[in-house]
């Protein structure tokens, strides 16, 4: 019996064996077949991570600009200047410019030309993938602005088209819509431009947008179209100059005459229509020029004009003046009176701004470019006011 017992423990023992040999085997192969697919994937070259390096020097725009001085010019070259994405900016202007004095880059380069001269126009625009337009007269001669806004802009058009370029971004003006009273408010860019006949500024702007339309018809250039309010900032002092060329004029003005027979030692008096306007700081107009250049959103039509609205009050009350309430019509008066008189400064052309309201909407540009400006018309104003004191203006 005992006997039995230990034969049948020895054959259980041995089962037992056998089937953990048959384990050990198993999980061999299974080791065996694991280090097999390791080395295969060991053998296999791991596939690169694709390289978020900035853009190659050859595929990087070249930016020609014409205006580069202006009160938007340089602004727009130290934003074209800071891009990752703009290799070259030419800048076209009648008189030496030095783009180091104005702490640029060497990418920034000066090349002497004018609008008016087609071959120095052709000669700029030559390989560039971007043509920034930007020459304008805003205050002068109205005969020499018919010749340099309306024909140089032509022939900056033309030469785009005919140089093959990927983008136009030309600067409109609010002005383009006219200063008319049924006008509505506020402005978007679908309301037709109308340019006063009597302000050769909005006239010329007004024409030119027809031009353009008419130049790149059937050609495979994008246009981006800019309609800046007043322009203003410590670099973009015109609005203050032409407050100062006009007070001259506004002693005309009954109104202003009497309080300044009442109190002689006053200071300067502007007569304030009632009317708000907008301002736009030059830097905020930059940003919005970069992304056109850089082709963001979709080509067409913009308006750009930061936050909040300015009155020539409130305007007076910063500058350290007085102002008086006069009624528009008093102010478009004068106008008409000193727009038929020989000799009345460039100045007076703007009188015509502040007889109606010409406020816009800026929805397009946030929401199709992203544009946000960083400047209200308040902080706009003070920092002009600013320079317009340090370039000994007022």
């Amino acid at each position: 019996m005992a006997a039995k017992t230990q034969g049948a423990r020895s054959k259980e023992q041995a089962k037992k064996a056998g089937q953990a040999a048959s384990s050990k085997q198993r999980a061999a192969k299974k080791q065996g077949a694991r280090s097999k697919e390791q080395g295969a994937s060991k053998a296999k070259p791991r596939k690169k991570a694709k390289s978020r390096s900035k853009p190659s020097k050859a595929s990087k725009l070249t930016v020609a600009v014409t205006g580069p001085t202006g009160d938007i010019g340089v602004a727009a070259l130290r934003a074209l200047d800071g891009s990752s994405k703009v290799g070259k900016v030419v800048g076209m202007a009648r008189r030496p410019f030095d783009p180091a004095a104005h702490g640029l880059s060497e990418k920034v380069v000066y090349q002497q030309g004018d609008v008016l001269d087609r071959s120095s126009v052709d000669a700029l625009v030559a390989g560039a993938d971007v043509v920034m337009h930007l020459a304008f007269i805003i205050v002068g001669d109205p005969d020499e602005a018919q010749r340099i806004n309306v024909e140089g802009s032509r022939n900056v058009f033309e030469a785009t088209v005919a140089a093959k370029a990927k983008r136009l971004v030309y600067t409109s003006s609010v002005a383009a819509y006219g200063f008319h009273p049924d006008n509505p408010q506020p402005l978007t860019e679908d309301v037709p431009t109308r340019g006063s006949e009597s302000f050769y500024y909005s006239a010329h702007k007004a024409e030119l947008e027809g031009v353009l339309d008419e130049v790149l018809a059937g050609s495979s250039v994008e246009a981006y179209v800019f309609r800046p309010c007043i322009v203003a900032g410590a670099g973009a002092i015109t609005l203050i100059e032409t407050m100062v060329g006009m007070l001259p004029l506004y002693g005309q003005l009954k109104l202003a005459r009497r309080v300044l027979d009442q109190v002689p030692f006053l200071g300067p008096v502007l007569p304030d229509p009632g009317v708000d306007f907008q301002l736009v700081h030059t830097d905020d107009v930059a940003t919005a020029l970069l992304a056109a250049a850089e082709g963001a959103g979709e080509p067409g039509r913009y308006n750009l004009a930061g936050p909040g609205a300015m009155s020539v009050t409130r305007m007076s009350r910063e500058l350290g003046w007085w102002s008086v309430p006069v009624p528009g019509g008093a102010v478009g008066a004068l106008d008409e009176v000193l727009s038929k008189l020989p000799g009345t400064p460039a100045e007076a052309a703007w009188l015509t701004a502040f007889r109606l309201p010409v406020l816009m909407d800026t929805r397009r540009a946030r929401e199709k470019l992203g544009w946000r400006p960083g400047w209200d018309a308040l902080a706009t104003l003070r920092e002009t006011i600013s320079g317009a004191r340090e370039a000994d203006v007022l």
